[in-house]
Order: C-alpha cells, then structure tokens, then sequence
C-alpha cells in the first residue's frame, strides 16, 4: 500500500495533520487528492515565502524607525512613520497569513474527517463547490474582514503606536529628523511626570465627561418633554410646531454654531447689543457670554440642547406612537393622572426602546468637536493655554486638535485619543451588554 494512500478509518489523521503543518496544501495535494485547493494554499505560501526577505526588512524598519543621516537631501531620508505604518501593514499580511495557515490545516482535517464518514475522496474539482456551500459563510465575511482589518485595525494601530515615540516639533518631525521609541515617557509626562501639561488633562477631562453628560442628558430630557406636549397637547397645529422644533436640527451644526458664536460675541454680539438697547445692562458691563469660562460651558450645554433636543423628540415620538392606547384607557380607568401613566406606562416603554441610542449619543458628545470647537474654539485662555493650547471649554477631540494642528505635538495627541479608546470602549460594551433591548425578555 502506498505511503499516500489513506485510510478510512482515522490512521491517517496525523500524516495528513503533519504535512499540512510542513507546507500549506501539502495534506491535500498528496493524501486527499483535492489539486486546486491544494495548489491555491501552496500558491500563498510561495508567495509569502519569495517576499519574506521585504517582509523582514519592513519589520527591523519598524523596530528602528530608521537612521538618521542628515548628509543626504531631506527627500532620501528615512521617513519613521511610514516606516511605522508599512511596518504595521506587514504585521496584518503575517496575521491573514497565520489565519490563512491555520484555515488550511482545519479544511485538510475537516476533508479526511468527511471522508472517514463517506468512504470516499472529495472531487478534486469539488473547492468552488465547497465555497458556494460549506464555505460560503467564511467566504462572504472575508471581503468585510479584509476591508475592516486594512481601514479600520490598522490605522488604529498605527495611531496607537504613536504615543509610545516622540512624534512631536520641532525635534522629531520626519523626513527632517527621525523618530525613537521611547516607551511609557508620554503617558508619565501626562500623568504625574509635568505638572502643567497634568493639570490640562485633569481640567479637559473632567470638562469632557461633564459636558457629554449634560449634553446628553438635557437633549432627551428636552425631546421627551417636547414629544409628550405635542403627543398629549388638543391644538389643531401640531404638525406646524413640529417643523419649527426640527429646524435647528436640520440646519447644520457648523452653521448653527457659528451664528450662535456671533450673536454671544461680548463685544458687538447681538444678544448683549439687544439688552442695552433695552436697557437691561450697561454697556460698560457687557456679559461675557463666552470668554467668562463657567458661563462658557453654561452657553456651549444650553445651545447644544436647542440643537439637539429635536432628534430626540423625533425618536421619543416614533417609540410613543408603538405604546398601546389600551394600557392609557386601562390607567385612565384605574384614576391614574398623566403624571404616573407618562412615569410607569410611556417612560419605562420609550427608554427600554432607547437606551442603546442615549448610549451612543452619550460616547458621540464625547467626541462631538463641532459642538465645542465651532461656538467657542476652546476659549476662554486659560493660564496654561500657552504652553498645553487647552483652553477652558475645550473637550479631548478639540484638544487633540489643537495639539496637532497647533502645537504639532503628535504624541501628546496619541495619548489622549488611547485614553479616550480605553476609557470609552469597555464602558460602551458594558453598557450594551446590559440594556434590556439587547436581551431576550420583558421588559
């Protein structure tokens, strides 16, 4: 009996496990007779294998980040963070590949197990077989797989490794110069290690989770309180109110913040020329609607519920229309006033509804930079603003901004955006993880 033969019976399960461990498609090609598929993974690891010296090449590139040698034109030197980011490339080929290897080695196994239970070989033709049938889960998910690891993982990666170097001006700014590894320095100098630069984060931070908060909070408070008048209210206009409530929700956010940030202007704004033309304040005691920093952050919440409290009237008065009428008739019934109908009939419903999107608004107003950054630019200065450019109503993203475009400092920058992720990631899953409307249940 041949060596290549096998046999019914599982004997052969480890030869055709060791050769498809040897060489990919080695365990098809010679034991399971399936030649195209066998061939199509032998074909990938040629390929790997003539490009391995490029791949290695890429990877010490990404250890090193290059070398400088400022004897040669700018344009001829190496330039780290595409060094970083080829590197990272590479990294996710070499990942495919191992899942590619591992494919390959389960689908010898998976052949042989079939025919253990058949009695005979696969066609050798049979792989578009397998691909439109047993496959063709794996084979559609592989597009959106390679699409989200390429433009998604990658680039979130690279942005990552970037807190860990000293990417920032004016010493460090490739092609000029190259950039080094330098560890956990960033995340010290942040946290603890510079007092200035500490104190900023303390005070955006802090800002950050209070203005998402309030911006969250106060948008469907004020939608539900809307929705419900609408929905309760007997006036024959109704439709009328509810195109004026969605107009500033219509209206884009940069338009409307930027004439909001006129009218406030402290100076020659509309809203402060209108109370002294009343005579409601002196013009020698203009209020500094956006240059005071508690009265900054006051306006920036209260402007951000005109703006968005439509949405959420819009979604609270879609989930209200689901609500039976019989559970209001059966309340009216039982002498329930609107109050407690609205708290233990329409709440309970609307936010069961709702809370995956109250929790998507919540980590939206997180990074919600045309909120902050087109009504006030981060303003008011604050004593540090000079050396960290955080101002007094600036949130994370528009910090971040600002430590880029401004200060080129793209490893401060990285840092806050890993602790935005860290922070925001686990407290989004948790929270999903326990809304009801993602449960199999009542209420």
């Amino acid at each position: 009996m041949s060596y290549f033969s096998v046999e019914p019976d599982g004997s052969s399960k480890n030869k055709i496990l060791i050769s498809s461990i040897l060489f990919m498609g080695l365990g098809h090609l010679l034991f399971l007779k399936q030649y195209v598929k066998g061939i199509f993974f032998g074909v990938i690891e040629i390929v790997f294998l003539i490009f391995s010296p490029q791949i290695y090449l890429k990877l010490v590139d990404l250890v090193t980040l290059g070398t400088p040698h400022p004897e040669l034109p700018i344009k001829e030197r190496d330039h780290s963070m595409f060094m970083m980011i080829d590197g990272v490339v590479i990294i996710a080929v070499i990942f495919v590949f191992i899942l590619l290897y591992v494919f390959s080695i389960k689908s010898a196994q998976s052949d042989y197990k079939e025919f253990c239970i058949l009695g005979k070989l696969p066609r050798a033709g049979s792989l578009l077989s397998e691909l439109g049938n047993k496959a063709f889960p794996v084979t559609g998910l592989v597009p959106m797989i390679l699409l989200v690891l390429f433009f998604v993982i990658v680039p979130l990666v690279f942005s990552a490794l970037v807190a860990f170097t000293n990417y920032s001006a004016p010493k460090n700014i490739p092609p000029n110069n190259t950039v080094d590894w330098v560890g956990l320095d960033n995340f010290r100098a942040l946290f603890g290690g510079d007092a200035t630069w500490t104190s900023a984060l303390g005070r955006v931070a802090a800002w950050t989770l209070i203005w998402a908060t309030l911006a969250t909070v106060t948008c469907y408070a004020g939608g539900m309180l809307m929705a419900v008048i609408l929905q309760e209210s007997k006036i024959k206009i109704k439709p009328f109110f509810r195109s004026i409530f969605i107009l500033p929700y219509a209206v884009p956010s940069v338009v409307s913040m930027l004439i909001w940030r006129n009218l406030l202007n402290g100076s020659f704004g509309t809203v402060n020329r209108t109370l002294i033309a009343f005579g409601l304040i002196d013009k020698t005691t203009v209020i500094p609607w956006l240059s005071d920093p508690t009265l900054a952050k006051v306006m920036a919440v209260l402007i951000n519920l005109w703006a968005g409290f439509p949405y959420f009237m819009l979604l609270t008065m879609g989930t209200m229309t689901s609500i039976s009428r019989e559970q209001y008739e059966a309340a009216d019934m039982d002498g329930a006033s609107k109050y407690k109908a609205f708290r233990h009939i329409t709440l309970p419903q609307v936010l069961y509804q709702t809370t995956p999107l109250i929790i998507m608004s919540f980590t939206h107003n997180i990074n919600n930079f045309g909120a902050i950054f087109f009504l006030t630019a981060g303003d008011p200065v604050m004593a540090d603003s000079t050396i960290t450019s955080a101002r007094g109503t600036d949130i994370m993203v528009t910090w971040i901004y600002k430590l880029t475009i401004t200060l080129m400092k793209y490893n401060y920058a990285s840092v806050l955006a890993v602790c935005i992720f860290v922070i925001l990631a686990p407290f989004a899953i948790w929270n999903f993880r326990r809304t009801q409307s993602f449960k199999e249940g009542t209420l």
